[in-house]
């Protein structure tokens, strides 16, 4: 019998998952699941190869993760062969529980639960069908466990997680630009005092590293179209919820969707209703996508508006602005817009929306990147790098996102 069952992943190749613990994790319907959500929500409006799943990230980082163990095992860490079958698990689970068109959800159908949150909640659940089999993974992705290192490979500013989408994203939007040295980053990866650092060879990989990061997040992640189309998404799933909640009406939806329009379900809500997780495991993309498919009809003006925009890729337009709109110039959309569609003013709220978004490049107060030099010392990577100035790299960039129906 074959100890190992083998994947062809089109980013890294040959991927092996080993039987047992591993295995069925890879087999668990929860995993299975993410085959069904994409990793990149709705940019595939603006980049159309984008439509790899979680289920192949996740692949990826456990792939990257049984390669950074080897990497310091070779060094002379000793990771016992059970923390590093754990900590492989816990990556392969990370995602678990994130839901249909990637973060849209969070603040939408579900609130006050991270998608972290109900990650940890599904692991459990997974952990007691298995016999308690995941314990020292769920103590390593909560960072429970003594070697905390270990955890870092899962979350930090230099995560496995992150190596993985980054190139796998680059890969399958075509934005070349981001493809990271993942090996040669995982190569120089080591050990001190139980922290994570990077050897002094590798500074040049995690300039190139840190700069991607900014340019993939303001090409692909915050590009303004994909926003505006994920705006429309938001605001239709907002007046379906209103609808359904507010005027009682019958919307078609799956018995999953229609459990989140009903409910006010936030992390109270979670804890106290089983139903709410076994419903949430059953949502994904196609959801959401066959009730678009129903409320294109719907009666109501303003959802079979949005519904329509997302089903014919008419995307709100979008004004990216250094400084926030006066409320003189929402004031002027909101009621052109209203006059267009012929319905009441607070209701082109609904066909309109405004975001601030900021990103920095690298968090000095999260978690640093710290090298290793020959002689022992460690410098942050801010100290230790010529091209990467720390004002500059931790500096917040501030835009706000004006996005509206186009008339």
């Amino acid at each position: 019998m074959n100890d190992a069952k083998i994947i062809n992943d089109p980013v890294f190749g040959f991927i092996k998952i080993p039987r047992g613990l591993l295995y069925d994790i890879v087999r668990h319907p929860l995993m299975q699941r993410l085959n069904r959500v994409n990793q990149l929500g709705l940019a595939s409006v603006v980049y159309p190869g984008a439509r790899h799943t979680r289920f192949q990230h996740s692949l990826g980082a456990f792939h990257l993760m049984s390669e950074a163990i080897l990497s310091l095992q070779q060094k002379g860490q000793f990771i016992f062969d059970s923390e590093a079958e754990a900590v492989e698990a816990a990556i392969l689970m990370h995602d678990i529980g994130h839901g249909p068109f990637s973060h849209v959800l969070e603040n939408t159908l579900i609130s006050g639960i991270s998608h972290e949150d109900i990650s940890l909640l599904m692991m459990e659940q997974m952990n007691r069908e298995m016999g308690g089999r995941l314990t020292l993974a769920i103590n390593i992705f909560k960072d429970e466990y003594p070697k905390r290192f270990l955890h870092q490979l899962i979350s930090s500013q230099l995560d496995m997680d992150r190596l993985d989408y980054l190139r796998r994203d680059s890969f399958f939007t075509g934005v070349t630009e981001g493809n990271i040295g993942s090996a040669r980053i995982i190569k120089m990866l080591n050990v001190v005092d139980d922290r994570l650092v990077v050897e002094q060879k590798g500074i040049y990989s995690l300039e190139n590293y840190l700069t991607t990061r900014r340019l993939m997040y303001w090409q692909v992640y915050l590009h303004k179209t994909a926003v505006g189309y994920e705006k429309v998404l938001v605001n239709m799933l907002r007046r379906a919820k209103y609808l359904v909640r507010e005027q009682h009406q019958k919307l078609f939806a799956s018995p999953a969707l229609a459990y989140f329009l009903e409910n006010d379900v936030n992390a109270q809500w979670f804890a106290e209703h089983e139903k709410a997780l076994q419903m949430y495991e059953e949502l994904d993309d196609s959801d959401l996508w066959s009730a678009m498919k129903a409320w294109k009809h719907a009666e109501d003006k303003i959802l079979s508006t949005l519904a329509t925009d997302m089903l014919d890729r008419c995307i709100f337009k979008v004004e990216v602005l250094d400084e926030p709109p006066t409320p003189e110039r929402l004031a002027e959309i909101r009621s052109k817009i209203a006059q267009h569609m012929d319905i009441a003013e607070q209701d082109a709220d609904y066909l309109m929306s405004l975001n601030t978004i900021q990103k920095d490049m690298y968090s000095v107060d999260d978690d640093s990147i710290d090298i290793l030099y020959k002689d022992g010392t460690i410098r942050d990577i801010t100290e230790a790098s010529e091209i990467l100035n720390v004002a500059l790299l931790s500096k917040k960039i501030r835009k706000y996102y004006l996005c509206y129906q186009r008339i």
